[in-house]
């Protein structure tokens, strides 16, 4: 199994792409994870010759199993995300196709607001989707130096958003003495 990582972000350092980077450290062994960082480079949508950049999305969305994809609190959503999911509906790549969507927030509405605009655009391009709000507080360390996940409470949050793309068993990585 192939999952494709998608961080609604322009921002390399920001909560949300270290939340997915992180996330492909908790998959099942034997799960393949690749994470597309062209976001800053989508064009609108429109008729003719499709962009380079939006080729290179939909080689990886169509060569994948699922979509892992992590939102910002806002309900604005980057329109450069909207370009790439109205390219990828518009060139058919998921209908059928399996999308997690993990947003984080200090407030439980940010999270809801931002997931609820990106499951009416997912659903409206035939995608099966699923996900979770995860509430976090701003001034907690959630990564160790490792870049990992360091909050066990934010760790089964997102292994359960996991868990619903890849039901493999989940190992606990090996213990360090």
């Amino acid at each position: 199994m192939k999952i494709i990582g998608i961080a609604a972000s322009l921002h390399a350092g920001s909560f949300i792409t270290r939340l997915l980077d992180s996330a492909g450290g908790e998959l099942p062994p034997g799960v393949g994870f690749e994470v597309w960082r062209g976001l800053d480079e989508i064009t609108a949508c429109h008729p003719g010759p499709v962009p380079a950049p939006v080729r290179e999305l939909v080689t990886l969305v169509t060569g994948g199993d699922a979509i892992l994809l992590t939102a910002p609190e806002h309900s604005l959503l980057p329109m450069e995300l909207t370009y790439a999911l109205d390219w990828l509906s518009a060139l058919a790549c998921l209908p059928g196709k399996h999308v997690a969507v993990m947003s984080a927030s200090a407030r439980a509405c940010g999270a809801m607001w931002a997931q609820a605009e990106l499951y009416k655009q997912l659903l409206g391009a035939g995608a099966v989707v699923m996900g979770a709000e995860l509430v976090i507080a701003p001034n907690y360390p959630h990564f160790g130096e490792d870049g990992r996940l360091a909050a066990a409470d934010l760790r089964a949050q997102v292994r359960d958003v996991i868990r619903q793309l890849c039901p493999a068993k989940l190992m606990e990585p090996a213990l360090s003495l």
